[in-house]
């Protein structure tokens, strides 16, 4: 009996993941930034291109072998899921018990974790592209502020998540377009920037 393997290819999921990241920092910045309001709007952004579209984006990266996509994608869209039930909590969608009791320092617990897992594919990005080595450097700063305004630190870490989430977006945006440009046309159509570290 004869045995056959088939290999199934799969395009590259990185623009879904990198427009969901954009997408849902562009709207999450807009309300830290005090140009929108509330989380109400926020939320379905949050959940289904920061949470879903990483997510899904992570479990083809995992087919590619590509494990700083699938590690990241999976843990960002890991995060906008949590966020997003996060704020279904504080706005008293699952009762008032449990918005009464909701401790923002737990939240800067999370922040920080981020923030150190942040710091780690920073390191690794050293051997990608310039253009996504500071996307993720970016994404440090977002997480660093946060996790100071979460303990109390001041309104400056405020301001500091803001702008850096905002300047995450644009970035992604970028490297977006260069990731699918390049792709569809087969040749470098925008330059994202040879690494730093190459071995």
């Amino acid at each position: 009996m004869e045995t056959k393997q088939i290999k199934i290819e799969v395009a590259d999921p990185t623009p879904l993941g990198l427009f969901g990241l954009a997408i849902v920092t562009l709207v999450a910045s807009s309300q830290k930034l005090g140009i929108t309001t509330g989380y109400s709007l926020v939320l379905p952004w949050a959940l289904f291109l920061g949470g879903f579209a990483q997510l899904f984006a992570a479990m083809f990266d995992f087919k590619h072998n590509n494990l700083f996509g699938a590690t990241a994608f999976g843990g960002y869209g890991l995060f906008w899921v949590g966020m997003s039930m996060s704020w279904l909590i504080r706005l008293g969608c699952f009762g008032n018990t449990l918005a009464a009791s909701a401790d923002m320092g737990q939240m800067g617990f999370v922040f920080a974790g981020y923030f150190i897992f942040s710091i780690l594919l920073t390191i690794s990005a050293l051997k990608m592209s310039k253009a996504m080595f500071f996307l993720v450097l970016l994404i440090v700063f977002l997480f660093l502020g946060l996790t100071l305004e979460a303990f109390g630190c001041g309104i400056v870490w405020h301001l500091v998540a803001a702008y850096s989430e905002l300047s995450l977006s644009l970035l992604t945006f970028y490297v977006l377009a260069a990731k699918y440009l390049n792709s569809i046309f087969g040749r470098e159509l925008l330059c994202l920037g040879k690494p730093f570290c190459s071995r």
